[in-house]
């Protein structure tokens, strides 16, 4: 079966205007109008890294309590956290074998994430 959603913690957060921090969410996989509509936008002709943000606020489907993930909330994030969305995007689309999971130590109960890669991929 196909996955087409992921599960994202940001390691800093999105901080809203109401002072409230954000920092779980949720990436669908891109489609091929997702790579192509950015590319006619005036904001990606005039600065190319615009495309970013553009294509990041498509496919961020749920982060924390927000309605809508809009291209204000992916231009006011910390950088850190931009990294970590351009990184967790080209994994999930370039092959879909490797993302995160949230994991327990069956020892001390200690919460962390770990790189999971499914069978078949690298």
């Amino acid at each position: 079966m196909l996955q087409t959603e992921f599960d994202f913690t940001l390691p800093r957060g999105y901080l809203d205007e109401n002072g409230v921090l954000h920092r779980e969410g949720t990436m669908r996989l891109a489609t091929a109008l997702d790579e192509i509509a950015p590319l006619r936008d005036p904001r990606v002709r005039n600065n190319e890294a615009y495309l970013t943000v553009i294509l990041l606020a498509r496919v961020i489907t749920r982060l924390g309590t927000l309605r809508t993930v809009t291209l204000h909330t992916v231009e006011n994030m910390f950088a850190a956290d931009l990294a970590f969305l351009q990184d967790f995007y080209r994994r999930i689309n370039d092959d879909g074998t490797s993302t995160h999971q949230a994991t327990v130590c069956p020892n001390c109960g200690h919460s962390f994430e770990v790189e999971v890669t499914r069978l078949g991929g690298s």
